[in-house]
Formats: structure tokens, sequence, C-alpha cells
């Protein structure tokens, strides 16, 4: 009865999880010696902050503190300045864990700075894999109404968009993955985050403010750089 009963609490444990969109094992540490340390890449008008739930769900999965970066920039000025920031960290990061290379995860603007980066700065691959969460990779009408010079270059049809997803939408030796939502809200439309070439994947309905909060993206993303 007891071997029973011990059975019955399991199964309900294991049904439970799966029904709130967690696995069972959810809390069991993944990070081995060969995860990268990972950089985080917020988006226009925000701050490294935003990261502050995702960055907690990997240091619960097992990776150190050291190995997650998440820092603030100047979301006014272009995303060709702001990727020589990226590049800074990416080598900073590098160099206070040791590893040869990191994961890069961005949300929104986020990811045309570090797209930038990769095409045109990083030709020593120092990445990996690279993540977009929402970003406006062939712009979005939400930019229509702003003014600042990042917010232009993610408009539809910029300069800045037509040269960076010219000839190759995801060059080099790395490997992309995007995450885009059906009710995302900001992103318009919605399918400007897909690229040739990369892992594209649409989520349930999730705002774009939360896409870096919702546990099922997490889980998803968290398999994708560390497979």
């Amino acid at each position: 009865m007891k071997s029973l009963m011990s059975r019955w609490l399991l199964a309900l444990t294991v049904a439970a999880a799966t029904l709130v969109g967690f696995p069972a094992a959810a809390h069991a540490a993944v990070f081995t010696s060969s995860s990268n340390p990972i950089l985080f890449v917020h988006g226009w008008n925000s701050s490294a902050s935003t990261w502050n739930t995702m960055v907690s769900r990997f240091q619960a999965d097992g990776w150190p503190s050291s190995y997650l970066r998440a820092f603030s920039y100047n979301t006014s000025q272009s995303n060709a300045t702001n990727a020589q920031q990226v590049s800074q960290e990416v080598d900073n990061l590098l160099a206070t864990t040791g590893a040869t290379k990191v994961d890069i995860i961005t949300h929104s603007m986020g990811a045309l700075s570090s797209r930038y980066y990769l095409k045109n700065l990083s030709s020593t691959g120092k990445v990996d894999r690279w993540v977009s969460l929402g970003g406006p990779n062939h712009g979005t009408s939400s930019a229509n109404t702003c003014v600042s010079t990042a917010c232009v270059e993610m408009r539809v049809g910029s300069t800045f968009l037509s040269t960076l997803n010219s000839a190759d939408e995801t060059p080099g030796a790395f490997v992309y993955g995007t995450w885009r939502s059906p009710c995302d809200g900001v992103i318009n439309p919605v399918d400007s985050t897909i690229l040739s070439g990369a892992t594209n994947t649409q989520t349930a309905c999730v705002f774009h403010t939360n896409l870096q909060n919702d546990a099922t993206i997490y889980g998803q993303v968290r398999a994708f750089i560390n497979p």
C-alpha cells in the first residue's frame, strides 16, 4: 500500500508539472563543463534589469554568476555603435571566465546591435549560439513614430536593416535561433523576427515585454544554447 501510494504521489507530481508547462526535473542543474558563458543584450529603452528573471533561472540550473553577464547601454545611439560595446562585453566575459566562446541572448532591439557585431566585428569565432526574442530583424511599424537614431533604424526598410540583411541574414559559423509571439504587440509584423538560416520558433500568446520572463520560452532557449 505504501509503495502504491508513493507511485501515485509521484504520478501526480509529474502530471502537475506537465500541466503548468514545466518538466518534472525543471530545477535540476543542467550546466556542464561544455556550457558557454551567456551575454544578455536588452532592447530599446530598457536596461540590464530586464534579464533578472532569466538570469536567476540560469543560476538555478547551475550556471555560475560569473558566466551570466547582462549590461546596460545607450539605446538612442546607432546599433552599429552599440555593436562596439557588445564586442567589448564579449571579450570581457571571455577573459573573466577563461572560456573560448560565449552565447548571446537578445531581446527586441538587442538583436540588431548583436547581429551587426556577428556580421562585421566577430570574425574570430568568439560566439557559438545567438538568440533573438522578439527581435525587429526586418523592422517594425512601432518605430515609425520615434526619432532617435537606433529607433529609426528599426523601421521597415531602413538603410541599416537593408544593409544588415543583405547577402546573408545569418552569416558566419554561428548557430542562430529566433522566437516570435503571435501576440507580441510591439513587433509588427511579428514575422519580422524570422531570419533565413536560423531555427525560427513561434511561441504561445506572450506579450513582447514578457518574452524574456516566460518559463516555457526559457526552457526552449536553454535547450537551444545548451544542447
